[in-house]
């Protein structure tokens, strides 16, 4: 196969302070390299890492929110990884993180959402289990 990951996402957060705060202090993203840039939309681009994959947070003049809607175009939902979800759900809370649904039982795995200060969508599934498994037991229909 010619590809093999995703290298990393870029995302354009509104208020872009809150989102560096929020995926470093908060879901701790190690910060790789923040780099100044001199463009005329283009401020600042923050890489973030986990696992390894990137997360390349892009600061830019007069960020707009995106647009209202479960199913709109673009970025929809980001979905990390957690060892164990209970403890990542009391660590959430325990930072001011609003969890919008609770663990809920799907199959045979939890899954727990919450937003980032933009509202976007990020969905915990457990570490090992991943949608690979969803694809593989389903590959056959």
């Amino acid at each position: 196969m010619i590809f093999k990951k995703i290298d990393h996402i870029e995302a354009i957060p509104q208020y872009f302070d809150g989102a560096l705060s929020f995926y470093a202090g908060v879901l701790v993203l190690q910060v790789r390299n923040q780099l100044k840039v001199d463009s005329l939309s283009l401020e600042e681009v923050s890489y973030l890492q986990l696992g390894d994959t990137i997360l390349e947070l892009m600061r830019v003049r007069d960020a707009v929110a995106a647009s209202a809607g479960s199913w709109k175009s673009g970025y929809r939902m980001m979905a990390p990884g957690a060892d164990d979800m209970d403890k990542t759900v009391a660590y959430l809370l325990s930072n001011g993180v609003s969890i919008k649904w609770v663990p809920v039982r799907q199959g045979i795995s939890k899954r727990v959402q919450l937003k980032d200060p933009d509202g976007l969508a990020i969905d915990l599934r457990p570490g090992q289990l991943s949608i690979m498994y969803a694809c593989e037991t389903n590959s056959n229909a």
